[in-house]
C-alpha cells in the first residue's frame, strides 16, 4: 500500500467519524520554542493549553515534522529520519479512552478492502500505563485483545505531558509483531525491534502542577474537560504494509536511493558504509525539499542553517560514494515527484524551490575547494611542527567560517595522516552556544518571560482588541501590569526613576497601537490614565497569540490596574511607517514583475520612512534593471491607485491570487491588502495609505546579495527619499562647479581623475623602488658572519612598505651570492604597523635555515605573525618601537 493511499485512509476514515480534517501546518510554526514543528500536536497546542478555544469537537490531520537533535546519526540506524510524517486524531473535550481505542482498533485491523489498514488482530500488542486498569480493561472487552498482549509499563514510557505546568495522563502505545525473524517472543516490554510501535494514545486527563523530570512532577486534579491526542508515525505503518525492512525503503524514499545508486555505480546493501551514505543522502533531500517547500531558505542562523546543513550533507555524501558532479539536480526531482501526491504544492513551487538548492550546492561546491585549500594548508603547518594531530582552532574555523562539518575534516585529516583535536573543537563549539546563549539572554531586557504573559492571558480571558486600522486613539482599560517581568498591580514612580521614567509593560483592553509584526515596526505613542499617570510607550509587541503588550516608561503619576486609559499614538510615525509598508508591497509586485514568480519576499523592515525588502532569487539586478525597477514603482505612484482592505476566507483569498508569505500560519479568516484592485493583492495585517499618490516618491538605494539565493533592496519613501535626493544635488552641484563640468560629463571626468591618480601611484611606487636598490649596495657592506651564515639585518624606518622591503631583501640576497649561507632580513614601518621580510639563499637553507621560521620569531617580537616559504616569509606586527629587537631575535636564532 502507498504511503499517500495510507495517509488518504487515515483522513477518510476519521472524516467518516465526524471530524475535521485540518491541513498540516508548515514546518516553520509561530511556537518560539521550536525551530520546527516536531510533533503532530503542535499546531493544537494552544487549545490543550487552553488558550485558544478549539474550533471543533474533533479534529484529524496528517502533519509534517522535523526532527533535527541527531541529524549525525541519520542514516546509521533504519529507524529514525529527520522528515516525517504524523497521522493524528484529536478529541477536545468529546470523546475519551473508549473512543479512542475503538477506532484505532478498527481502523488499524479492519480489512483492507473496506478501506482499512488489514493488520492481523493476532500481531497487535499494547502497552498502558501501570495501574491504568480503564485502558486495560477497554482494550480487553472493546478490541478482545487477550490480557498477556496488554502489557504495563511504567511512566517513563506510558505517561505524556508537555514538560511544563499544564495537561498530562497517561498512554497507550500499539505495537505489531514482525516476527521472530526480527527479535525473540515477550512483546514489547522484551523487545521493541521485533514488536515495532505505530501509534500512540495519549488520555489528556490530569492538570499538572510542577514539572521537574519526565517521571517527577505534581498532579493538581482532574481536567474540567478530557482530551485525546493521538500519533501514528506514518512512515512507520508504511514500510510495515509495504514489506520492506525500514523506513528508507519505502516508496517516498527509497527512489531516491535507486537514483543516487545509478550516479554512483554502487549498490545500497553491499556495503555498511555506503549504505549510511544512501540513506543519508535520501533523507536529507527529502527533508531539504520539504523544508524548502514551506519556505526555508539556506543560511547560516537557526533554520536556515539546518537546512543548510542537510543539503550539505547530503551533497557530500554523494562525494563520499564518488560522485563529483552537480547531485541535487539529479536526487531533488525524484523526491518532489514521489511526494507531490500528497503535498502538491511542491509541483507549484518548484521554480523556487530548485533554484534555491541548486545554488545552495554550488555555493558548497566551492566552499569545499577553497576549505580544502585552507586544510591543506593546515595539514603542512602540522606537520612542519612535527605534530601528527589538527588543531581545534583550524578544525573550528573550518566549520564556523567555511561551513565544513568536523566528520568532514576528520575524514579528509585522516586520509592524510593525522588526528584531529576533536576535544579542542568542541570545546570552541561550546564556547560560541554559551556565547550565543548569554546574547540571547541579553536581548531580553528584563521582561517577562512567556509564562507570566500566558497567566496574564489566562486571567484576562480574552484577546487584546486592535483598533487602530479605524482610529488613532482610545479610551480602554489597564487590565495588566508588569515592572521587572513581574506582574504587579500599582506601579509608582521611585525617586530614582523621576529624571528617566520607570520601565513598564501594560496591557490594555483594546488598543489602537500596531505591534510589531510582519516587518512593520511598532507604534509609538502616549497612554494617559484617567488619574493622571502618563506612560511613554516606545515598543509594542505579541510575546504570545491574542496578547498586545505595550512596552514604555511611566514619567508621571502612578499606574493602577482598572483604571480608564487613552491610548494615543504618534500620527506621523504612524503614517511614515504606512507609506514604507504600501511601498513594500509595491517593491515586491514590480520585483516579481522584472525576474519572475519565483522572486518572492524573504522578510522586510518597515520604519519611519524607509524600508527593506529581502526577496529569494536566483540572481541579482543589473544596474540598468535597478533603474528600471524604480522608475516602475514611481509610475504606480503617479497612477494613484486605490489601496484597501478586506477580510475573507483563506480558500478565497487563495483564489484570488492573494500573495502569501511562506512559512506562515494563517488563520481561516485573513486580511488581504490590495492596491490597485487585482495589481497587487497580498495577506497582510500591517496600515496602509489610502492610495498610492500618498506615498509621493519611493528612491531605492540599491540591491545587494546577503545570502544563498536571498537579495535585499533598500528604500526612501516620501518626504526621506527627497531629503536623500536634495542632498545628493547639492553635493552633485559642488562637484560640477569644482571640476568644471556639466552633471552628465561627471562620471567620465571622475574617472580620468582616478586614472591618472592610479598612474601617479605606480610611478611614486616605482621611484621609492629605484631609490631604494640604489641604496642597496651600501647595504651589502653590513652584512657579517653570524655562527657561519653572513647576516645582514636592516631597519629602513618609517614609510617602508612590505612591497618595497620584498624588492629590496631579494636584489640584496642577489648581490650576496650562494658562495655560502645567506639570510637578509629588513623591516620598516608603514602606517604605523612594522612590518619585517626574511630571504634565504640555497645554501642557508641546506642548512636547514628557513625563512619562515626565522619570520615567525621577529614578528612575535612585534607583537604579531607571520610565515612564508622557506626562501622567502613575511610578518608584521603591532609594535614599530621594536623592529631593532626583531632584527637581533633573528641574529640570535641563528646563533642558536
Amino acid at each position: 500500500m502507498e504511503t499517500a493511499e495510507i495517509r488518504r485512509r487515515w483522513l477518510s476514515f476519521f472524516e467518516s467519524k465526524g471530524h475535521t480534517v485540518v491541513p498540516s501546518a508548515p514546518l516553520v510554526h509561530d511556537d518560539p520554542n521550536l525551530l520546527f514543528v516536531n510533533a503532530g500536536m503542535v499546531p493544537f497546542k494552544p487549545y490543550f493549553l487552553g488558550q485558544q478555544s478549539a474550533p471543533w469537537d474533533r479534529a484529524t490531520s496528517v502533519q509534517k515534522c522535523v526532527r533535527t537533535l541527531d541529524i549525525e546519526e541519520v542514516g546509521k540506524t533504519t529507524r529514525h529520519g529527520t522528515f516525517f510524517q504524523m497521522n493524528g486524531n484529536f478529541s477536545f473535550g468529546d470523546y475519551f479512552k473508549e473512543g479512542a481505542i475503538s477506532y484505532a482498533w478498527e481502523l488499524v485491523t479492519g480489512s483492507q478492502q473496506e478501506g482499512f489498514l488489514g493488520f492481523d488482530p493476532e500481531s497487535v500488542w499494547v502497552t498502558v500505563l501501570d495501574g491504568d486498569d480503564e485502558a486495560a480493561d477497554l482494550w480487553h472487552r472493546v478490541a478482545g485483545l487477550p490480557h498477556e498482549r496488554i502489557q504495563r509499563r511504567g511512566l517513563a514510557d506510558n505517561y505524556w505531558h508537555m514538560g511544563v505546568p499544564g495537561p498530562g495522563g497517561p498512554c497507550s502505545e500499539i505495537y505489531i509483531d514482525r516476527g521472530p525473524e526480527h527479535g525473540p517472543d515477550g512483546g514489547p516490554v522484551v523487545d521493541e525491534d521485533r514488536f515495532l510501535e505505530i501509534w500512540n494514545l495519549v488520555f489528556m486527563q490530569e492538570d499538572l502542577s510542577e514539572v521537574r523530570t519526565k517521571v517527577d512532577f505534581d498532579v493538581a486534579g482532574e481536567l474540567p474537560r478530557k482530551n485525546i491526542d493521538t500519533g501514528m508515525g506514518l512512515e512507520r505503518v508504511a514500510y510495515l504494509l509495504q514489506g520492506v525492512d525500514n523506513l528508507y525503503e519505502i516508496d517516498e524514499v527509497y527512489p531516491v536511493i535507486e537514483r543516487a545508486e545509478d550516479l554512483s555505480g554502487r549498490t545500497y546493501g553491499a556495503d555498511a558504509e555506503d549504505d549510511v551514505r544512501f540513506r543519508v543522502v535520501a533523507d536529507h533531500v527529502r527533508s531539504g525539499l520539504m523544508l524548502m517547500g514551506d519556505g526555508v531558505t539556506p543560511g547560516n542562523e537557526g533554520r536556515g542553517y539546518v537546512l543548510r546543513r542537510l543539503l550539505r550533507r547530503a551533497v557530500r555524501s554523494m562525494r563520499l560514494l564518488g560522485v563529483q558532479d552537480a547531485a541535487l539536480p539529479e536526487l531533488l526531482p525524484v523526491s518532489k515527484d514521489v511526494m507531490k501526491s500528497s503535498y502538491p504544492e511542491l509541483e507549484r513551487d518548484w521554480p523556487r524551490i530548485s533554484e534555491s538548492a541548486y545554488g545552495e550546492e554550488d555555493a558548497f561546491r566551492r566552499t569545499l575547494a577553497s576549505g580544502t585549500t585552507i586544510l591543506d594548508t593546515a595539514v603542512q603547518r602540522a606537520r612542519q611542527a612535527g605534530s601528527s594531530t589538527l588543531g581545534g582552532a583550524e578544525a573550528f574555523q573550518l566549520h564556523d567560517t567555511y561551513g565544513f562539518p568536523i566528520d568532514l575534516t576528520l575524514e579528509m585529516a585522516s586520509e592524510q595522516g593525522l588526528s584531529v583535536d576533536e576535544d579542542g573543537f568542541r570545546t570552541l563549539m561550546k564556547e560560541q552556544r554559551e556565547r550565543a546563549k548569554a546574547d540571547a539572554k541579553a536581548k531580553k531586557h528584563g521582561h517577562a518571560g512567556s509564562t507570566a504573559y500566558r497567566d496574564v492571558a489566562d486571567r484576562i480571558g480574552r484577546a487584546t482588541e486592535f483598533t487602530g486600522y479605524a482610529e488613532m486613539a482610545g479610551d480602554s482599560q489597564v487590565l495588566a501590569l508588569l515592572s521587572g517581568g513581574v506582574e504587579t498591580d500599582r506601579l509608582a514612580l521611585t525617586p530614582q526613576d523621576a529624571e528617566h521614567g520607570a520601565e513598564v509593560e501594560l496591557v490594555l483592553g483594546s488598543t489602537p497601537f500596531y505591534a510589531e509584526a510582519g516587518g512593520q515596526l511598532a507604534d509609538h505613542g502616549t497612554i494617559r490614565l484617567a488619574n493622571g499617570a502618563l506612560v511613554q510607550v516606545t515598543d509594542v509587541q505579541r510575546p504570545i497569540p491574542g496578547l498586545i503588550v505595550h512596552r514604555g516608561r511611566l514619567l508621571e503619576g502612578e499606574l493602577a490596574v482598572g483604571e480608564t486609559a487613552t491610548a494615543s499614538i504618534d500620527t506621523l510615525r504612524r503614517a511614515s511607517v504606512s507609506r514604507a509598508h504600501t511601498a513594500t508591497h509595491l517593491v515586491h509586485k514590480v520585483l516579481r514583475e522584472t525576474l519572475g514568480d519565483t522572486a518572492t519576499q524573504a522578510g522586510s523592515e518597515n520604519a519611519p520612512g524607509r524600508l527593506r525588502f529581502d526577496f529569494k532569487a536566483g540572481r541579482g539586478l543589473s544596474a540598468d534593471e535597478l533603474v528600471a525597477v524604480e522608475a516602475r514603482i514611481n509610475e504606480r505612484l503617479m497612477d494613484d491607485l486605490e489601496v484597501s482592505a478586506a477580510e475573507m476566507p483563506l480558500a478565497q483569498a487563495r483564489e484570488m491570487g492573494a500573495m502569501a508569505l511562506f512559512g506562515e500560519r494563517y488563520p481561516d479568516v485573513v486580511r488581504v491588502v490590495s492596491v490597485g484592485g487585482p495589481w497587487s493583492l497580498e495577506l497582510c495585517g500591517g496600515t496602509h495609505v489610502l492610495n498610492s499618490a500618498q506615498l509621493s516618491l519611493v528612491k531605492l538605494m540599491g540591491e545587494s546579495s546577503i545570502g544563498s539565493g536571498v537579495r535585499r533592496v533598500e528604500a526612501l519613501v516620501g518626504a526621506d527619499a527627497y531629503s536623500h535626493l536634495a542632498r545628493e544635488n547639492v553635493i552633485v552641484n559642488q562637484l560640477t562647479d569644482t571640476l568644471k563640468v556639466r552633471p552628465d560629463e561627471l562620471p567620465d571626468r571622475i574617472g580620468q581623475l582616478m586614472a591618472r591618480l592610479k598612474d601617479a601611484e605606480r610611478e611614486i611606487a616605482k621611484a621609492k623602488s629605484q631609490q631604494a636598490l640604489a641604496g642597496a649596495a651600501g647595504l651589502v657592506e653590513q652584512a657579517r658572519d653570524v655562527a657561519g651564515v653572513r647576516y645582514l639585518g636592516h631597519d629602513l624606518g618609517d614609510g617602508a612598505g612590505a612591497d618595497d622591503l620584498r624588492t629590496l631583501v631579494t636584489d640584496l640576497r642577489g648581490r650576496l651570492g650562494n658562495d655560502g649561507p645567506v639570510v637578509v632580513a629588513l623591516t620598516g614601518t608603514s602606517g604605523g604597523r612594522p612590518v619585517v621580510v626574511v630571504a634565504t639563499n640555497e645554501p642557508a637553507r641546506e642548512r636547514g635555515v628557513k625563512a619562515g621560521d626565522l619570520v615567525k620569531v621577529a614578528a612575535q617580537t612585534l607583537g604579531g605573525g607571520g610565515g612564508g616559504k622557506p626562501d622567502l616569509a613575511q610578518g608584521g606586527g603591532q609594535d614599530p618601537t621594536r623592529t631593532g629587537d626583531a632584527l637581533r631575535v633573528i641574529e640570535d636564532a641563528l646563533r642558536a
